[in-house]
């Protein structure tokens, strides 16, 4: 299949993307902030550079957006049909990535919260409560995704390495 956009177009546009202060990450930050959470951003001596890291409650967040990190079964995330091969290892390797830092976190003592853009998308209050609940008290490392319109969290899976 053939791109619709000339290679400097899809180049211009893609390198607009953010990697950090995307919508759903700072709508996640209000939500924590209001709850009366106080953090830190993007802290560059945590693997994995968390989105959110809240050292009182030694809590890392993590805000995904569904195509980036290869939410399965959400309608955000689709392979482009536009050289599938390089897309499916980029992705492929933003998994692995995500893997290993939620993996050293966890190994070093911190609880890792995974949100999903979807989550965000479709209700940032309910995804705000569920954080912040989990954050003063909760247990483990979960993920809050948003799939049927519904906001639910889980218990994070340990990763697979």
């Amino acid at each position: 299949m053939v791109d619709v956009m000339s290679a400097d177009k899809r180049s211009a546009l893609m390198s607009r993307i953010r990697g950090k202060d995307t919508g759903p990450e700072l709508r996640v930050r209000k939500q924590l902030w209001r709850a009366g959470f106080r953090y830190r951003l993007h802290d560059k001596g945590l693997p994995g550079k968390p989105d959110l890291v809240l050292p009182k409650w030694k809590t890392v967040v993590f805000v995904h957006g569904c195509f980036w990190h290869c939410h399965a079964g959400c309608p955000y995330f689709r392979l482009p049909k536009t050289r599938p091969d390089f897309w499916d290892e980029k992705l492929r390797r933003n998994q692995e990535r995500d893997e290993t830092a939620i993996s050293a976190l966890i190994d070093v003592g911190w609880r890792v919260a995974v949100v999903w853009e979807c989550a965000v998308r479709s209700d940032p209050d309910a995804v705000g409560r569920k954080l912040a609940a989990w954050a003063g008290r909760g247990k483990g490392n979960i993920q809050i995704e948003g799939l049927d319109q519904k906001v639910r969290s889980r218990q994070l899976p340990l990763p697979r390495i």
